[in-house]
């Protein structure tokens, strides 16, 4: 399924996009956002500039830029989160806008050695603690 640009959270930076994530800025070629929900502390997603539905869809060198910027992201969640493991998902089945939500994992953590869940609604953060964090990724982008 293909969506419409002019229908697209990512392309109209609508309240619905809001609703869910803080963006943190933008990459080379894409924008990362903290998660709202934050079952897996530091999660975060990282979204392609254009509007585009698979990494398919896109020549090498922008593959290669694309990723360039998830690996950017994950380092930070690294540093910052010390994750056992950071589970990736890029599934789009209803909303065709390349997108990856990078879900750090920790052993004693919500679903460790399973799949993360996409909003499972059970942790949000005070203002000042999205602030801290929302600093935190900033600072390790260099942003």
């Amino acid at each position: 399924m293909y969506s419409d640009p002019k229908d697209c959270l990512y392309c109209t930076n609508n309240e619905t996009l809001h609703n869910l994530m803080i963006e943190i800025g933008p990459l080379s070629v894409s924008r990362a956002f903290i998660f709202k929900e934050q079952t897996y502390k530091g999660r975060a997603l990282v979204a392609y500039n254009g509007h585009v539905n698979d990494l398919n869809e896109l020549s090498d060198e922008e593959r290669n830029a694309f990723m360039s910027d998830v690996a950017r992201v994950t380092r930070a969640m690294q540093k910052l989160f010390n994750p056992e493991k950071i589970n990736y998902g890029a599934y789009s089945d209803k909303l065709s806008h390349l997108h990856f939500h990078l879900a750090p994992k920790y052993v004693d953590g919500p679903d460790y050695g399973g799949t993360f869940r996409m909003n499972p609604g059970e942790v949000y953060l005070s203002d000042e603690e999205y602030a801290k964090m929302l600093a935190d990724y900033r600072a390790e982008l260099g942003l």
